[in-house]
């Protein structure tokens, strides 16, 4: 990440204010549902071929490998340019097919331009998620927790300026994404920067953290709550525009942090020489990626294929030692590592099954007797925030009080869906609304403990790379468990469906009962036991790392400095 290392206390708040509006932007794929019925009437395409085009946001979202790999080389402000010009490109494409402005477009091209559009995600959040991290060190859980927490209401947001500001028009709609990611890339280029990072902790952050987390959390509940009183009552223009207001204002509220720091600055306080010596402490989790020459880091992956591929005896004359976990890895180097890919394999699980769930979710109600899926929606979005928000300031707490491995909330939560899922497949009504909202807490707190984790083990150098790496397998994922939840569904339909021609009824294939999801519900009520067992092999091997990290050994962090 070249570039000039900003010095100062204030410009690493500045750069999370400015990254809080990049993630509550960056989600544009969970905006599909909204204008995928006028896309489906553009088109003429079938159900079947719209389902597909979700999955192009799908993937267009999770293809972070490329700006992982130079986001060591560029500077924050090109990688959001270069979401501004994606954004642009593929949601103006769109735009263009939903609008009626340009002849009839094929296909294969509004597919492309969708997963170009929702890509732009994964670069705005691979500038700010890397730089914030870099920029935080000793803060890793809670900035994590922060910015995939907003990630995570980006449906909501969207929603909100869809009914309140927009009146519901999808064609408004993504002629807003089309603009409005490039204008925020744009704002927000000055001040995602690295920046000289903190390494001495002190009360100051640790309140500065938690203004954040509680305005984050007020925004996920005023999200959900505005949305419902959409939904139930018939608001003024005026009405609208106002809780428009409230909910921008609320994501401005970080930048109160700087602010303040302006208008009060702190005066430093003097100590003795001897005291100094003794309150002076030694963090272990220095990132050698946000030491001031940033652009001095350089590019050794041609040497990475030779040093690793090099079995023989004087294949090379100098080897590189290879790092211990904890310490900066090379992106090949994790590779290698089994504890990379129990990683792998836990959040394929956690985080394909609830995204196979959520992409399923309209028929999950309607198989359930539910009308409409607005509050679902809500409910996940709400689930999602909190459980990527408590994910980090949860997973902080044990870490730093317990030198307990942030995996072992991983492991709870995948208890929970063991359970969850199995209430899911009953099938009824009373408990759907409360399944999808403790689903969505179990999913939300799989990304900011996977974030976190793998920076921990790998290090900050190339995390880039290995946290978009992994991020991969939240398609997958939904690509194997989507599947067998079609073929599922497809087959209790087509049941249905010929007692209901017999009958003389209507030839829609709509499947209703519990039958619809069972099997698919007890695969991945079977699925998540594999994951509790793979997380908690992982927990057990980790932990030696996270003692060494924060167990208040000699060269490590003492406990008692942690937040």
């Amino acid at each position: 990440m070249p570039g000039a290392v900003k010095a100062g206390s204030r410009p690493p708040w500045l750069g999370l204010g400015a990254a809080v509006w990049l993630q509550a932007s960056a989600g544009t794929s969970s905006a599909f549902a909204l204008y995928s019925h006028a896309l489906k009437v553009a088109l003429g395409a079938d159900q079947s071929r719209v389902a597909l085009l979700g999955v192009a946001c799908n993937v267009g979202d999770s293809l972070g490998l490329l700006p992982g790999v130079v986001c060591n080389k560029l500077h924050p402000a090109l990688l959001l340019l270069v979401a501004a010009a994606s954004g642009l490109l593929g949601y103006g494409v769109t735009w263009l097919a939903v609008s009626g402005v340009a002849p009839a477009l094929p296909y294969w091209l509004i597919w492309i331009a969708l997963c170009m559009g929702s890509n732009s995600g994964a670069w705005m959040s691979t500038a700010a998620l890397v730089t914030n991290m870099r920029n935080f060190p000793l803060s890793r859980g809670a900035v994590a927790g922060i910015l995939k927490g907003y990630s995570g209401l980006s449906a909501a947001v969207y929603t909100a300026i869809y009914t309140g500001a927009l009146h519901g028009s999808a064609a408004n709609l993504l002629l807003f994404l089309t603009l409005g990611v490039a204008i925020v890339c744009l704002l927000a280029m000055y001040f995602v920067r690295p920046c000289e990072p903190s390494l001495v902790e002190n009360s100051s952050e640790r309140v500065h953290f938690l203004f954040v987390q509680i305005n984050s959390a007020l925004l996920g509940v005023y999200l959900v709550v505005a949305t419902t009183l959409d939904r139930f009552l018939t608001l003024t223009p005026a009405l609208n525009y106002s809780l428009i207001a409230i909910m921008v204002i609320l994501i401005l509220a970080p930048f109160a942090i700087p602010v303040k720091m302006t208008l009060f600055r702190s005066v430093p306080r003097k100590v003795t020489s001897a005291a100094a010596d003794n309150d002076h402490t030694e963090p272990f989790l220095l990132p050698s990626s946000s030491e001031p020459n940033f652009g001095k880091i350089e590019d050794e992956d041609a040497a990475d294929i030779d040093l690793l591929l090099a079995e023989g005896e004087g294949a090379v004359k100098q080897k590189r030692r290879r790092p211990k976990r904890g310490e900066d890895f090379r992106f090949r180097e994790a590779l290698l590592k089994a504890d990379f890919w129990l990683l792998f394999a836990v959040f394929f699980i956690g985080v394909g099954s609830g995204v196979t769930v959520l992409n399923n979710l309209a028929q999950v109600g309607t198989a359930a007797g539910v009308v409409g899926t607005t509050i679902s929606v809500s409910l996940f979005s709400l689930g999602n925030f909190f459980g990527r928000l408590g994910g980090g300031a949860v997973s902080d707490y044990f870490v730093r009080s317990r030198t307990l491995p942030r995996t072992v909330l991983i492991t709870c939560t995948q208890v929970v869906m063991i359970i969850n899922y199995l209430v899911f497949a009953l099938g009824l009504k009373a408990t759907l609304y409360i399944s999808v909202a403790i689903l969505g807490i179990c999913y939300g707190v799989h990304f900011s403990v996977m974030v976190s984790t793998s920076s921990e083990l790998f290090g900050l150098k190339q995390f880039g790379k290995i946290y978009n790496f992994i991020l991969l397998a939240n398609p997958l994922g939904a690509l194997v468990f989507s599947s067998l939840a079609g073929y599922v569904y497809d087959h209790e339909a087509a049941k249905q469906h010929s007692v209901a021609a017999v009958a003389g009824s209507d030839h829609v294939m709509v499947c209703y009962g519990p039958s619809c999801f069972r099997l698919t519900f007890f695969v991945l009520s079977g699925m998540a036991c594999l994951g509790t067992f793979l997380s908690v092999i992982l927990t057990v091997r980790i932990r030696p790392v996270y003692q060494m990290l924060y167990g208040g050994g000699p060269s490590s962090q003492p406990r008692n400095s942690a937040h």
